[in-house]
């Protein structure tokens, strides 16, 4: 049995999640604003509070007196409304990042709902991941600008701000009826500035475009609100000018209280491509799907023995990894890490993940390319002789290469897919010999990776620890759920990794992964159970285990990539992507007859 961490300190489920689509900002419940990197979600911070102290940037508009506090997103949107309410009076203020600006900008606004209420702004910019103070200035107008180098930032209020102590403050009174706003505008310091924004028409037009999007949402009876919700904070943490999505806006998010499992996921993963492609091409989103495939192909294009697992936003391919010494971190957990040294490790598993989305885009009537058909072909060839190689697997170890099993699997249904596209889909190709390679490695696998003891397939070749990865084998095709392997390997993992219900992704005290042990449980992986127990036609349980997971999310919906079962606590990097398509798709393998799973996997509904 895995041992869950323990946690103490502040709480990554307090903050909610605005953006604009080329980055995001996370807000607390009071009212500050604690992470921001401008003008790209992988760009340095101005706000790094998250990872430190107010010392490090931050913007808060709070009520001046304690106030009782609730919030939500507007319907179908990114925009988070934050209700303070005292007993003379209530507020709302409302917060987001407009979309399609011709400057990236943070809108506040104001509202007095009744009676009165003293609020207080106060910005303290801090640029280069809160380290760096920037020059600060009023301008005749108003405004307040403020420069660091090649950046700068401008604020537009309604309401007279003056200088504080290294921040830029102002306390008013708001009454019922009236509207303060707010606008914090991103320039490169050498730019013009633009005119004084409108923030009551930012809001107008933000709104509508959110609706028209998430509106065009499928209906999933009654989980469509669920679906409708996670895909929005999918579309929020894509990169629209190359149809990129990011793992999630944030850094070093701990995995581990007080611990060093801190990583960079402001890059796009490819492990996400099939999951993603599914989530979006089945929910009614297929513009957004094939922006991601074309996103994908042209990342990957190049030599294959370059091919990497992740790339920046628009597929850059340096992603050096340092540490920001100058942050504590979150609850204590450091280093801060910015940028990420997995982006040169060797993961055979990306390559079945290209294939795959390569041939579920094609199924979904996405027209093919003769460069994305070479470039397939390139990688196969390429996979052919290196599928045999020990690799770091898709957690990314930073121990030992080994011979995972989830790998190997992922190279049979990159060959699998190849030679059903042509088979099934008239694409020209060596069909003969990939079906060979794919029948080869599932013998392998099926020899070196099935331990008969425990009844079970194992985390790598020789291995006797088992690992949540192994969920993904009916998923994919490689055997039926109800094969009797599969059902072992089921139960060997409700045996050895789970926990409260959730579901871990190995035992971090047995594998070998470089790190000290102790993480919480992950949610893809509770996620990719629920989905086995729809296949094995256990759908009773399966619904048990999704409504265990909305119970897991924060009061405006949101999921972070772990959950601590025994301090009932949010970890990891948030919002994160993969958690949010996970929920989707199993939300639609609930709900309908053939969902994702059966698709993916190619089995019938049981």
């Amino acid at each position: 049995m895995v041992e869950p961490a323990r946690r103490s300190g502040p709480s990554i489920e307090d903050h909610a999640f605005i953006g604009d689509c080329t980055t995001g900002a996370l807000v607390n419940l009071s009212g500050s604003i604690n992470w921001l990197c401008w003008p790209r979600f992988d760009s340095s911070a101005c706000f790094a509070a998250l990872l430190g102290s107010e010392d490090n940037g931050y913007w808060r508009v709070a009520p001046t007196e304690n106030a009782s506090v609730s919030r939500r997103y507007l319907e179908g949107t990114l925009i988070l409304l934050t209700r303070f309410e005292q007993s003379n009076g209530a507020v709302e203020l409302l917060d987001f990042m407009p979309l399609e600006s011709a400057a990236s900008q943070v809108v506040r606004l104001v509202r007095g709902v009744s009676g009165s209420m003293t609020m207080r702004s106060e910005l303290a910019l801090r640029f280069e991941y809160g380290s760096a103070l920037p020059w600060v200035e009023a301008l005749g107008d108003g405004s307040v600008r403020a420069i660091c180098g090649p950046e700068m930032a401008v604020l537009y209020p309604s309401v007279p701000h003056g200088a504080e102590d290294h921040t830029t403050a102002a306390e008013f009174t708001v009454h019922a009826g009236q509207t303060v706003s707010l606008v914090l505008r991103y320039y490169q310091s050498h730019q013009k500035l633009g005119a004084w924004p409108d923030a009551q028409a930012e809001l107008q037009r933000t709104d509508t475009a959110w609706r028209a999007w998430s509106d065009r949402c499928t209906a999933v009876g009654a989980l469509s609100s669920v679906v409708k919700h996670s895909l929005v904070v999918l579309k929020g943490l894509t990169y629209a000018l190359t149809g990129g999505i990011v793992a999630a806006p944030t850094t070093s998010l701990p995995e581990q209280p007080g611990g060093v499992r801190n990583w960079d996921y402001r890059y796009c993963w490819l492990r996400d491509a099939t999951f993603t492609l599914l989530a979006l091409g089945d929910a009614g989103y297929a513009e957004e799907a094939q922006a991601w495939r074309d996103w994908l192909m042209r990342a990957v294009a190049g030599s294959p023995e370059q091919m990497q697992i992740m790339y920046g936003l628009g597929g850059e391919r340096r992603l050096s990894e340092w540490e920001a010494d100058w942050l504590p971190g979150f609850d204590a957990a450091h280093p801060v890490r910015i940028g990420n040294a997995a982006a040169s490790q060797l993961q055979l598993d990306v390559f079945g993940e290209i294939a795959d989305a390569m041939f579920q885009a094609r199924l979904r009537g996405m027209p093919g390319s003769a460069r994305s058909r070479a470039i397939g072909g390139a990688l196969l060839d390429h996979l052919e002789r290196t599928w045999k190689q020990p690799d770091e697997g898709i957690w990314e170890v930073r121990g030992p290469r080994q011979h995972f099993t989830h790998s190997k699997v992922m190279a049979w249904v990159a060959f699998d897919r190849a030679a059903k596209a042509v088979q099934q889909l008239g694409v020209d190709g060596p069909v003969d010999r990939w079906s060979a390679i794919r029948d080869e490695i599932h013998d392998e696998v099926c020899r070196k990776a099935f331990d008969s003891e425990l009844g079970s397939f194992v985390q790598s070749y020789g291995s006797q620890s088992v690992d949540a990865n192994l969920l993904l084998l009916p998923l994919v095709g490689f055997l039926p759920a109800d094969d009797r392997r599969i059902q072992g390997t089921l139960a060997a993992i409700e045996r050895r990794l789970v926990f409260d219900d959730l579901v871990f992704r190995y035992n971090t005290g047995e594998t070998a992964d470089g790190l000290p042990p102790g993480e919480g449980a992950f949610i893809a992986c509770s996620l990719w159970y629920a989905d086995n127990l729809i296949l094995a036609g256990r759908r009773r349980d399966a619904r048990t285990m999704f409504e265990r997971i909305l119970a897991l999310r924060n009061d405006v919906g949101l999921l972070a990539e772990e959950y601590d079962p025994v301090a009932k606590r949010q970890m990891g990097n948030f919002p994160q992507a993969f958690s949010h398509v996970a929920l989707v798709n199993t939300a639609l393998n609930l709900t309908r007859g053939e969902g994702p799973a059966e698709e993916r996997s190619g089995e019938a509904p049981p």
